[in-house]
């Protein structure tokens, strides 16, 4: 009973978001088509389902501008929601309710914790995501590099909000994670002895630095990565329970 009452206050904010969210405008739809090609390559059933998605990570999130960015622009809203929605996807009524807020610097922006210029990052303490506006456009203008700042920040905070205790926590599936890690493990061995990969070399600090990259890779270039090593890619699928290569079926 008391545990009821506990999350009594979230259970009502979670009504309110579930009935009150605004449907997307032709004009947002509209967006995504022209940018954001993972959506326009959907089924319309799927496509639904994103848009839903999308509406309600949108209202539930509060998008903060940050440096010398006076306003958070709908563009931003869409396309940074969306990055969201599509790493998640696979995970039917997954949130990311841990992270509230999207901080978005306009460029890379200074550190006084440890003295260095940052284009992104995830503090689960604080519930935020921090993303430099130029850099996530970048990820974009050029599709087909590998490179993603979105998807990599997103791929932190969702593998954080695997392991953060709440009511969303533990949704990978164990075994296959273990065959993920195994499979990464490997190839990381590879990037610290210089071997030829297709992933940058930044991958081989740890494993959270290589599921980021790796989730670049997978949404980017998931072809090169099939073609390059088809065990690792099957395994991404079977973890994040999708197949950019199949999106229509």
């Amino acid at each position: 009973m008391f545990q009821l009452f506990k999350n009594f206050p979230g259970l009502i904010q979670e009504i309110k978001l579930l009935f009150g969210t605004k449907p997307l405008e032709k004009e947002d739809i509209d967006l995504l088509n022209r940018f954001f090609p993972y959506y326009e390559k959907l089924k319309p059933k799927h496509k639904d389902e994103f848009k839903e998605r999308l509406a309600y990570f949108i209202a539930s999130k509060k998008f903060i501008p940050r440096g010398e960015l006076k306003a958070i622009s709908r563009e931003m809203e869409l396309l940074i929601g969306a990055t969201a929605v599509m790493v998640t996807f696979g995970f039917r009524n997954l949130k990311l309710k841990n992270f509230s807020k999207i901080l978005v610097y306009p460029d890379n922006y200074y550190s006084t914790i440890n003295k260095t210029y940052h284009q992104g990052e995830v503090n689960p303490r604080l519930g935020i995501i921090v993303i430099s506006w130029r850099s996530f456009v970048e990820g974009f203008m050029e599709p087909n590099n590998g490179i993603n700042l979105g998807v990599h920040e997103m791929a932190h905070a969702l593998k954080l909000e695997n392991q953060i205790q709440n009511e969303e926590s533990n949704f990978f599936n164990v075994s296959a994670w273990r065959n993920y890690e195994k499979l990464a493990k490997n190839e990381m061995i590879k990037l610290k002895e210089s071997q030829t990969s297709i992933f940058r070399q930044s991958a081989s600090k740890n494993i959270h630095e290589f599921f980021a990259v790796s989730l670049e890779s997978f949404f980017e270039i998931p072809q090169r990565l099939k073609d390059y090593d088809e065990e690792l890619y099957k395994s991404m699928v079977y973890l994040l329970q999708q197949d950019p290569l199949v999106l229509s079926n």
